[in-house]
């Protein structure tokens, strides 16, 4: 059997996945907690915290593909992507809890800090993760594989996720006890230390075994004509833009919508009165989503094996945007609708993050195929710029949102401003969800097709050995 293809152990699916947890222990910060650390911790106005979002992609937009490329171009004794995992872990760690520090500088001082650090642990983000992202379509040239593969990532990255959902909040107060600006690097420092951790475990548990045709030479320019004459690659990367600014609008805004909408509450259940904080409110919203979600991870492979991917991607994307929709309808004292609501929402979504990478990968056997070229590291790098695009934009909506109406930090908030936040968690993001499940009409591979592309490709690598 042809190494690239081979089946991957459980052993060698689990080590690699936990990367994905420890992505996510990140990645989740960033999306649902760092919008409302900035203005109600760090204290950046709402308006500014939006410019900050879109300024710094601007250096990502050079950033990712270049990453990607150095990544391609590196020949090591470990592979290409792994050695990665074990170099920039550690100050990854370090600049993100330093991140998360809030000093005792003017209102100017602090927004420059803010840019600096922001930027700086975006950076090393891009640089650990286009690798990590890489090595996925390296490990084995089998599409049906690295659809199993996907789903071990998206459960464990669905663990990073819960991980976060269900413990910061605590941490914070843990460590800050009362002084938030305290506790918010402490508790990064706690996750961002176990992701260290996890990164190291990726390394010594996987292994690269495809690699570009031998006669390759490398040439940026022909990469990038090839990259952007990829239609699959182009459709999953649009897609991927619009289910971010998807997510994110609704999961940034989960904090402000529990905060100041739902707010603290008693709720009566079966006679029984329990009073409900913030902060169990919270946790609680995110954590059953995380399980709704680490439950559609695992069932991706049975809704693949029938349906095309496109279908089951557009539609269960289209159908958590619908759903989402609802809650602009939704009376705060509506919890028994809210929550489960909710956790359904999560469950297509959840499918729907774990194809996301596959798909990917299909575009690289997709690229390899027709131009005769394989470059996964910067197909990698350039979807991730399209992930950061729509992490950027929606963390961005999200301040001008708020600022436009009136949004006041840390305060009772006037019925303009519920309405702004409202619409955050609601219709808003649904627009951008059945958008990006359209772009699935437009995208090319099915499962027959990339049958057919996992064949071809084997043959000439056969050919070439």
């Amino acid at each position: 059997m042809n190494a690239g293809s081979q089946k991957l152990s459980i052993r060698e699916k689990i080590g690699y996945s936990v990367g994905d947890t420890a992505s996510n222990l990140y990645f989740q910060i960033v999306m649902s907690f760092i919008p409302i650390f900035y203005t109600d911790v760090f204290g950046l106005p709402a308006a500014a915290m939006s410019v900050m979002f879109l300024v710094t992609r601007l250096w990502d937009a050079i950033n990712d593909p270049i990453m990607g490329m150095i990544a391609d171009r590196t020949n090591t004794r470990w592979g290409k992507y792994r050695p990665y995992l074990l170099w920039v872990g550690l100050p990854f760690t370090v600049v993100s809890v330093i991140t998360f520090v809030t000093p005792e500088f003017r209102d100017s001082g602090k927004l420059v800090y803010a840019y600096l650090t922001y930027t700086l642990m975006m950076m090393f983000y891009t640089a650990i993760n286009v690798p990590y992202s890489a090595l996925m379509g390296v490990m084995t040239s089998s599409n049906v594989e690295r659809t199993k593969l996907s789903s071990y990532r998206f459960v464990a990255a669905f663990m990073g996720q819960f991980t976060v959902q269900s413990t910061i909040l605590y941490l914070v107060k843990l460590f800050g006890k009362g002084n938030d600006s305290v506790g918010w690097p402490w508790a990064v420092a706690c996750l961002g230390g176990l992701a260290f951790a996890l990164f190291t475990i990726v390394f010594f548990s996987t292994k690269e075994r495809v690699y570009p045709p031998k006669e390759q030479k490398s040439n940026f320019r022909q990469d990038l004509k090839d990259l952007f004459t990829n239609r699959s690659w182009l459709m999953i990367g649009l897609a991927t833009v619009f289910q971010l600014i998807f997510i994110v609008l609704r999961s940034g805004s989960v904090t402000y919508y529990i905060k100041y909408y739902v707010q603290a509450q008693d709720f009566n259940f079966f006679g029984n009165v329990t009073h409900l904080s913030v902060e169990l409110l919270t946790t609680l919203f995110l954590t059953t989503g995380s399980v709704a979600g680490i439950t559609g991870a695992i069932f991706t492979s049975r809704f693949t094996r029938k349906i095309n991917k496109r279908v089951v991607y557009g539609g269960f994307l289209a159908i958590s945007a619908i759903l989402s929709a609802i809650y602009y309808f939704l009376p705060p004292t509506s919890i028994l609708i809210i929550y489960p609501l909710n956790f359904i929402l999560s469950f297509f979504f959840g499918t729907v993050s774990v194809l996301q990478w596959a798909m990917y990968t299909d575009a690289a056997d997709y690229g390899e195929w027709k131009f005769g070229r394989r470059a996964t590291g910067l197909i990698m790098a350039a979807s991730l710029f399209m992930l950061k695009l729509g992490l950027t934009l929606g963390g961005a909506m999200i301040g001008w949102v708020l600022a436009s109406f009136n949004f006041v930090p840390n305060q009772p908030q006037a019925p303009e401003a519920l309405k702004g936040i409202l619409m955050l968690v609601s219709y808003m993001p649904a627009f951008f969800g059945i958008v990006g499940g359209l772009c699935m009409i437009f995208y090319p591979l099915t499962n027959q097709m990339m049958e057919k592309i996992e064949a071809d490709l084997k043959d000439r690598r056969g050919k070439n050995q």
